[in-house]
């Protein structure tokens, strides 16, 4: 029987969707995106080239931004087995 303690997909998106996302270039070849949760939370990714003349800003914060999604996979399951871990 499986259990009803679970992250779910839903969550995720519903924490994504209302976060807010901050993007910088630096150097002419460095995306840094700044993603603000509903919460108040900050987190930070970057992505870089080697060659600037390679560089798009929109790839780079696409990357960032699929890194974010895994990252709050593993925040909100955090969340969840502190909670889980209280209840024994």
């Amino acid at each position: 029987m499986k259990s009803n303690i679970t992250v779910k997909q839903n969550q995720i998106d519903e924490i994504y969707n209302n976060s807010k996302f901050h993007v910088t270039t630096m150097l002419g070849k460095i995306t840094i995106v700044v993603m603000e949760l509903p919460c108040g939370f900050t987190l930070v990714e970057s992505s870089a080239c080697v060659d600037p003349t390679n560089y798009d800003e929109n790839v780079g914060a696409d990357i960032c931004k699929s890194r974010f999604k895994d990252r709050l996979w593993y925040l909100e399951g955090y969340m969840l087995q502190n909670k889980v871990g209280k209840l024994k």
